[in-house]
């Protein structure tokens, strides 16, 4: 049947080519497209095999040392081969108990109380330099008692010195106003108090005034132990030159705070400052 499909195909060419150039490529090639299906399939195959054959001869060459199990896992192994030498078995001395010393020892076990106990049993006296035990051997060898080694101490025959306790200082009562006595150096101003005069009289609002004789009043507050001032009040007889002074002198103090005074053990307190203005307007 192939080949009379052949002759029918060889006919058909015969008669698709006649009166043409035969030598043209495509009458060749559809004479001999079997052959060569024939042969580009037994090529394909031959490389499938090869493909399919090369990794079964690479494990084939490393399972040495190897195990594979039916689900995949291998176990790696070393062979053992009879020319390996084999250690020795290793000899074990078995360890010899140690016999307990012969103390000199009495029984200090409690007996066991019973009904039946006799009460006339004879008792040995016990020597001193036996030591508690489970059974009475007074023929032992007498224990020698641990002495605790206590080091000696050498006392020295020089000086005593006897340190005084620190004397712990009243600490300074801050609601306390220390009298002109107990200071040992007043509260000022920072640049001293002429400068504070001069900041007053230049700050010093004399408008509202006219007077041809001198007005006068003493400004008395307290210097805080921080260095601010409390307690302003005026002691004049014109009450508006009164406030205008106090108003002055609160103004310039809270620009800058004063030196607070110090008590005779050097201790910051509060104190009175005495602070004495007049002053002559000219109309």
């Amino acid at each position: 049947m192939k080949q009379h499909n052949q002759n029918q195909e060889f006919r058909f060419n015969e008669v698709l080519f006649e009166h043409r150039n035969k030598d043209y490529g495509a009458y060749v090639l559809r004479n001999e497209s079997d052959r060569i299906l024939t042969k580009a399939l037994f090529v394909g195959i031959s490389l499938l095999a090869a493909a399919s054959l090369t990794p079964l001869v690479i494990s084939a060459f490393k399972t040495e040392g190897k195990q594979v199990l039916t689900d995949g896992v291998e176990i790696e192994f070393t062979p053992i081969t009879p020319d390996d030498p084999v250690a020795p078995p290793v000899k074990i001395t078995p360890v010899k108990p140690e016999t307990a010393p012969n103390t000199k020892t009495f029984d200090s076990t409690v007996p066991t109380p019973s009904s039946t106990a006799q009460d006339n049993v004879k008792n040995d006296p016990i020597p001193d330099d036996a030591v508690a035990g489970f059974k009475d051997n007074f023929k032992g060898e007498p224990v020698v008692p641990n002495t605790p080694n206590v080091p000696t101490v050498t006392v020295g025959t020089g000086p005593v010195i006897t340190t005084p306790p620190p004397v712990i200082a009243d600490p300074v009562d801050k609601t306390k106003i220390a009298e002109a006595g107990e200071l040992g150096v007043e509260a000022s101003y920072p640049g001293g108090i002429d400068s504070f005069r001069n900041k007053v009289m230049n700050s010093f609002d004399g408008s509202g005034f006219e007077s041809e004789d001198v007005v006068k009043t003493t400004v008395t507050f307290i210097v805080e132990m921080d260095g601010t001032i409390s307690g302003v009040k005026a002691n004049g007889t014109n009450a508006d030159f009164n406030n205008e002074a106090m108003r002055t002198i609160k103004t310039i103090s809270s620009k800058g705070k004063w030196i607070p005074a110090k008590n005779k053990k050097g201790e910051y307190v509060r104190s009175y400052f005495k602070f004495p203005i007049s002053m002559k307007f000219d109309n």
